[in-house]
Formats: structure tokens, sequence, C-alpha cells
């Protein structure tokens, strides 16, 4: 792993320009939390807002195949690291600790404390400049990345959390959990994301229930949270996510690209009126 460098605080703080602080959580993994995390920085992108993702899963750094920026180097200025951004509009920024390893195969075998005073850098001394909307990708569960993550926020403004989840009872089963954690530790909740809500057939774009469906949305009514709305299974999306494509900029016309794009727009509308 490459050398990672103390540095004095920057009094001004790395988040000091960042307007809405958004936490993606899931219960377990596996529900495509990362993926959700990734389309709705596009779609919030292309809405015409500056967005950046900070990338906490730690031992499953995806994001930055994702969105094709794998092999980059991070560099240092005066206020901190200066995150990857993903367009020469600088319009999409990414921090994650897959910049930091030497090979793409290496594990992260860390106990808590190293995580807990990477994340706290990560959180304190990435120089974001101007965002509006910071989303922050967390890994499964309820665990020392998550109450680090909030520890370090306390300085800064965390709007909230949006939760991830599939149809089926054992995925929401254990977002209840999640909302639980959120309620222990103040942290208001956003809304919940129902993924792979159905699967849309690349032929014929009709969509079939493969799982259970609506699971989210009960979820939602059963403990007063918002149901920001599902985003089916969809091969178009997959394709695009492992070739590290832009899926909003390529399918404007399908209906996975209207499902995120109206997550993303009642997502911001509730940050802007909070």
């Amino acid at each position: 792993m490459h050398q990672i460098q103390n540095m004095e605080q920057n009094n001004d703080g790395g988040m000091s320009q960042v307007r809405h602080v958004v936490l993606v959580l899931s219960g377990k993994g596996g529900v495509g939390k990362s993926t959700i995390t990734t389309e709705l920085a596009l779609a919030l992108r292309h809405a015409g807002n500056k967005v950046g993702i900070l990338d906490i899963d730690l031992c499953g750094p995806s994001i930055p195949r994702m969105l094709n920026v794998g092999r980059t180097d991070v560099h240092q200025c005066d206020s901190g690291w200066v995150p990857v951004y993903t367009d020469a509009e600088k319009s999409l920024a990414l921090m994650s600790i897959g910049f930091l390893l030497e090979d793409p195969d290496e594990a992260v075998v860390w106990r808590g404390p190293k995580k807990t005073a990477l994340i706290g850098q990560f959180v304190s001394d990435v120089a974001w400049g101007e965002l509006d909307v910071l989303l922050i990708d967390t890994p499964p569960g309820t665990s020392d990345e998550h109450l680090a993550v909030l520890d370090n926020l306390k300085k800064h403004r965390l709007d909230g959390a949006v939760l991830v989840t599939t149809p089926q009872a054992v995925s929401t089963g254990d977002v209840r959990r999640e909302i639980t954690f959120c309620k222990k530790t103040g942290v208001r909740i956003l809304g919940i994301i129902e993924n792979m809500s159905g699967f849309v057939c690349p032929h014929c774009s009709e969509c079939s229930n493969i799982f259970s469906k609506g699971g989210g949305e009960e979820l939602a009514k059963l403990t007063g949270s918002k149901f920001l709305g599902s985003v089916p299974l969809d091969p178009l999306l997959s394709t695009s996510l492992e070739e590290g494509k832009d899926f909003m900029q390529l399918f404007p016309d399908s209906a996975t690209f209207s499902a995120i794009s109206s997550i993303a727009q009642t997502l911001l509308s509730s940050l802007q009126t909070s």
C-alpha cells in the first residue's frame, strides 16, 4: 500500500464547501449499494450538480472500477488529498482506498483502529472543493467504519442516510436493523430504495419479478420512512458498470434511467428543503 501521510488539519476542513452529505447504507452485502451510489452520483451530475463520492468500503472498494478510474494516483495539495475526477469538467469527484493500493488484488487486512484512522483522514483531509452533494458509500452492516465516519462527521453537517434493500424478506429484515442503527445514532433516514426490483428483458423491455416485489416500499410504510423508489435488474446497467461506462448518458430512454433519475430528483428535493 502507498504510504499514507499524516497531514495537519486544515482549519477550513475538507468539507467546508460541501452543501449536503448523505450516507448510503445497507443491512447486508450483495444488495447493490455501490451500484446505487454510483448511479445516483451520475444522475445528480447529469442534472447539473457537482457531486463527490467517498468510498469507505475499505475491504471492497468497487466504485473506482464502476467509474473506470481504477489505476490512478492520489496527489496532495496544501489543503489535503486531491480527489480523483472522472470527467474533464471536474463535476464528479471520487476518493477511495482503491487508489492507495499498489496491487488491485491486494487484501486490506486491518484491525479497527487502522480503519478508523484512514476514515478520519478521508473525512477531514480530502480537498473536495465546492460540491452540491457528497455521497458516502459504506460497507454492509453497522461496524467500526460506520461509527468512525459518524464520529468524524460531527464537525460537519450530515443530512442523513439512504438505505438500500432488495425486495426479499431476508434483506428487508437486515435493513430494519440498519434503521435501528440510524435511530440510535441520531441519523436522519432520508428514504429507502428497493434495488433489483424485477428483471428488465433486454429484448422486449418487459419487467418480470424474479424476486418478490414491494418489500422495500412495505418496509418504508411499516417504519414511517420515505420510499424513494425502486430500481430493476437491468442487463444494460450491469454491462455499463462492468465496463466503467456512464449508463445514465448511454440509455436515457430506458425505464431504469427514469427510475434512477426520479430517485435522484426526489432525494435532491428533500435535501434542499431540509
